[in-house]
């Protein structure tokens, strides 16, 4: 996804109900950190499930808010996701950089790329993938989603190797 859709997104979100952007640097997602973190909005955890700790807080405070991570960091918190977030209706928006969507991303992210979608799927997460085209579709899906108290994810491709 090109820079200018991210930023665009970013200020899309922060004008149309998120107030709080919390979550761990994920390069495929740069530009859309750099847009809050410009605009002082960002806040970075150590790990995925400090974060989303912190962003169920803000929620449960009636303040929205999305998380930001890479897929494997995402991986990592499914059991906070399903015992907390899920369990008990908090209503989160996930944005998960999609590492290993290319075939020849890093070793590393391979296997967590080939299973992504599933891990989704498995644990009923809704969840719909921004492109340049249908990421305004998609992010007001979303809130709209978000407003009827369900917890809702959008992956950004990872369509660049370093």
């Amino acid at each position: 996804m090109n820079e200018k859709i991210q930023r665009e997104i970013f200020q899309y979100l922060k004008k149309n109900y998120i107030k709080n952007f919390v979550g761990v640097p994920d390069s495929t997602l740069k530009h859309f950190i750099d847009e809050g973190l410009k605009d002082k909005k960002i806040l970075i955890a150590n790990r995925e499930e400090e974060a989303i700790g912190i962003g169920a807080g803000m929620t449960l405070a009636g303040s929205p808010t999305l998380m930001f991570m890479q897929n494997a960091g995402f991986a990592n918190s499914i059991s906070t996701i399903t015992s907390l977030i899920q369990l008990y209706e908090i209503p989160l928006l996930f944005l998960i950089g999609w590492r290993g969507y290319l075939k020849n991303d890093a070793p590393e992210h391979e296997k967590i790329g080939q299973i992504q979608p599933h891990l989704l799927k498995n644990m009923d997460l809704e969840n719909k993938i921004l492109t340049n085209k249908t990421w305004k579709k998609n992010c007001d899906w979303a809130l709209s989603k978000l407003k009827k108290n369900i917890p809702v994810a959008l992956i950004i491709r990872r369509e660049f190797l370093d």
